[in-house]
């Protein structure tokens, strides 16, 4: 994983999520080329950097993104369809978003931590 402001989030996040002992993952999208002229695509374009599934069974879905990162429309276009069938998404630019959103569902109590970044 790279060093970029974004990769530095979703390494915050991912690590937040594992310590909190959700069931969460890396999700990966993008293509690898086998040889020349011709690409393997894997993952859903548009779908989020972290995926998980949270007690009860709903999905959690977390788009992380640097300070003034913004969205793809095929990132919105995901994260609405997950939010429409029940699942919880969260915009990450810190770990505090992520306690924040689940938080409010009841996943976390609220203030049992000050993560760090």
């Amino acid at each position: 994983m790279s060093n970029t402001p974004e990769s530095k989030v979703l390494r915050a996040c991912l690590k937040f999520l594992e310590d909190m002992g959700f069931y969460a993952w890396r999700n990966g999208v993008g293509a690898i080329q086998i040889r020349p002229g011709q690409f393997y695509r894997f993952g859903k374009p548009g779908s989020s950097d972290i995926l998980g599934v949270l007690p009860g069974g709903k999905v959690l879905a977390v788009e992380c993104k640097a300070d003034k990162g913004r969205l793809s429309d095929i990132q919105k276009e995901f994260l609405k369809a997950v939010e429409s069938l029940g699942g919880v998404v969260v915009v990450a630019r810190s770990t505090k978003d992520i306690e924040k959103i689940l938080c409010e569902r009841g996943y976390l109590k609220t203030g049992i931590l000050n993560f760090g970044e």
